[in-house]
């Protein structure tokens, strides 16, 4: 059987991995890229049509090929190293001018490529017409229209990339002085684009640097910007004979739909409601799948600790298999249903568009702490894991507003948090409060980190924010199989979790709540008891100084998932009987100052790790690690006392 390599390519929300997920279904898996200090995401599929293997791979999404930021980098050497045999292009049809840009770049690379124009729904709507022959005329390369979220041109695609299309031998051509300038310095570098990318960027030739110079003076602007008019000029010229667009009348739906979502009035109240609503479904739909998983992992206990009685197993082996093993795992798993829904929620969010606008929305407030609403973007991806959500700072523009969004980031509460959530608030709220609680704990971490962010900005981190610009897609319906795709991916990463780090670290509970043999089983006399005993005091004033909560808490730094295990492998039971036990050392007011500590003190330990290969400097990694711990005793301290003092104790 053939097989032939493709490489996605394309500006970011373009529809690019939406037709991977399409092309590949579930036939991918996905790594990161080989070589980088900084984690970036790889996914690599396949599809089979007749007897042709088609090997997928999604490339980062990007603006450019000029290799700046990390994301062109790894495009851009994939690209030069690996040759792949064909590369789809994937546009959005409604922007042409912005996408067509990295069009204009691979075609200069002198790549294989075929053009996807994606989303032609949205550009018929705004009364956009494309004429494709001439578009492929133009520009010298296969141009086929497509929707990514359906299979409408799906299979005119894959013929094109079957017949394997030779590079464009239309390249831009750009005016005479730039392109003498182009051809004298290819002669160094050995081929126009490095020749390209070189008087773009700069080298350590002293002559390159001249003609630099020579090009700065002529153009009264520097080469990057030069260029970039250029390539931009070219674009415009094909657009003006490939593109028309018809005075129908039709207004932007999305634009109709953004006064309201992100007026100054309307769009935060709006932007709460829909978390609030968030929360209340997960707690709707998933409790009562969350009770048959318990059930099962109750008939699965007391079947294993009969099985091993019948066979006369010593007392530490069912100890083990009963309170280590299926106490502290299932008390993990019981909580998939719930953290599935709330991706599934965030999928639908992230593919309609919105999510994009809770940026918009919260630009005015990120300017009061010098930064802008593009610094939020990874905030809200803190709702899922706090690690890619500080590799998401690396987009912004200084190093004063990546540093100061990677510090104040990790308040925002990532998805491991939430099974803590769950057990108690389960336990000692009912009915509507206990969405409102959710929300609240939400709303406390965005709260905590703008207010942070307040006092970097007027302490270690002076200075202005960048101008604001971020490039709102079109409203969208996401697709059934997408959000599906996403919540599936990232609900496996929970469970991959559990198995890698959630579950040694219970069995490690476990022993150390057996040693030294012979004491009772978490006793005051075992390791841990004895741990959890010597830091109890530090958090009593907090509501719970007691020790397996110590234990919990230092656990957590391994993993916030492993709180909940930590309680179930301490107390020995399952998740039904958890309840009964912790409504006997916690109150609705401790619970929540609890869940409040769990939501500001320092991340789990590979967030960490992030934060340091990200800022490079261990300094401030320590700041962030003290400086949560701290804030959060401050917080859960106001929380409970104040609570004590109004007589909710």
């Amino acid at each position: 059987m053939k097989k032939i390599t493709v490489a996605l390519a394309g500006n970011p929300n373009c529809g690019k991995t939406t037709l991977f997920n399409n092309l590949t279904g579930m036939r991918h898996h996905v790594g990161n890229w080989p070589g980088k200090t900084v984690t970036v995401e790889r996914k690599e599929g396949r599809t089979v049509y007749d007897d042709t293997t088609l090997e997928i791979v999604d490339l980062p999404g990007t603006y450019s090929l000029s290799g700046r930021s990390l994301e062109e980098e790894i495009a851009v050497t994939y690209l030069q190293n690996e040759k792949p045999d064909v590369v789809v292009n994937i546009v959005d049809a409604g922007h042409l001018e912005r996408n067509l840009y990295v069009t204009i770049q691979l075609i200069e690379l002198g790549l294989p490529l075929v053009l996807a124009l994606n989303m032609n729904r949205y550009a018929d709507s705004e009364g956009i017409v494309i004429n494709t022959k001439l578009l492929s005329e133009m520009l010298g390369i296969p141009v086929v229209k497509i929707e990514a979220i359906d299979d409408t041109g799906k299979d005119k695609l894959i013929k094109e990339i079957l017949a394997r299309p030779a590079p464009s031998k239309k390249s831009i051509r750009y005016n005479r002085e730039l392109e003498e300038h182009i051809a004298e310095t290819e002669k160094k570098t050995g081929s126009r684009w490095t020749a390209v990318q070189t008087l773009i960027h700069g080298s350590d030739d002293s002559q390159i640097e001249t003609v630099r110079k020579h090009i700065t003076d002529v153009f009264g602007t520097n080469p990057q910007e030069v260029f970039a008019d250029q390539r931009y000029g070219y674009i415009a010229g094909v657009l003006h004979e490939a593109v028309s667009r018809m005075e129908a009348g039709k207004k932007n739906q999305s634009e109709r739909i953004d006064r309201i979502i992100t007026s100054k009035w309307f769009g935060f109240p709006i932007f709460l409601g829909i978390m609030y609503l968030t929360f209340q479904i997960v707690f709707t739909l998933g409790a009562p799948i969350m009770d048959l998983i318990d059930q099962g992992f109750g008939i699965l206990s007391e079947l294993a600790a009969a099985g091993l009685a019948a066979s006369l197993a010593p007392e530490w082996v069912t100890s083990l298999v009963c309170n280590g093993i299926i106490g502290g795992f299932g008390s993990v798993i019981v909580f998939l249903p719930n953290i599935f829904l709330l991706f599934l929620l965030l999928a639908i969010l992230e593919d309609s568009g919105y999510l994009a606008r809770v940026a918009v929305i919260m630009d005015r407030i990120m300017h009061k702490l010098g930064l802008h609403g593009k610094s939020f973007i990874p905030m809200i991806l803190g709702f899922g894991c706090s690690v890619p959500a500080i590799m998401a700072a690396r987009t912004l523009e200084t190093k004063r507003e990546r540093y100061l969004t990677i510090l104040i980031t990790p308040f925002m509460s990532c998805g491991a948090r939430l099974p803590v959530y769950l057990l108690l608030v389960g336990i000692f709220f009912a009915g509507w409060s206990q969405g409102l609680v959710m929300f609240s704990l939400y709303l406390l971490g965005i709260l905590v980190a703008l207010t942070t962010g307040l006092l970097l900005r007027k302490t270690l981190f002076k200075g202005e924010s960048s101008a604001f610009v971020l490039e709102m897609p079109p409203y969208r319906l996401p697709t059934i199989k997408g959000v599906l795709i996403h919540a599936g991916e990232r609900s496996w990463e929970f469970l991959r979790k559990a198995g890698v780090i959630i579950f040694p670290a219970v069995l490690l509970m476990w022993l150390l709540a057996s040693l030294p043999f012979g004491v009772e089983y978490a006793s005051s006399e075992s390791l841990i008891g004895m741990a959890g005993s010597a830091i109890a005091p530090v958090f009593a004033p907090l509501g719970f100084g007691f020790a397996e909560a110590g234990v919990a808490i230092l656990m957590g730094l391994l993993a916030k998932e492993v709180v909940v295990g930590a309680f179930g492998t301490l107390y020995g039971v399952g998740d039904e009987a958890l309840g009964d036990v912790l409504m006997n050392v916690f109150t609705p007011l401790s619970a929540y100052s609890f869940m409040v500590f769990i939501l500001l003190y320092m991340p789990c330990l590979a967030a960490m790790f992030t934060i340091k290969q990200e800022t490079g400097s261990w300094k401030l990694t320590g700041l962030a690690a003290v400086g949560m711990c701290v804030i959060a005793g401050i917080v859960s301290f106001i929380i409970y006392q104040g609570g004590v003092l109004l007589g909710f104790a």
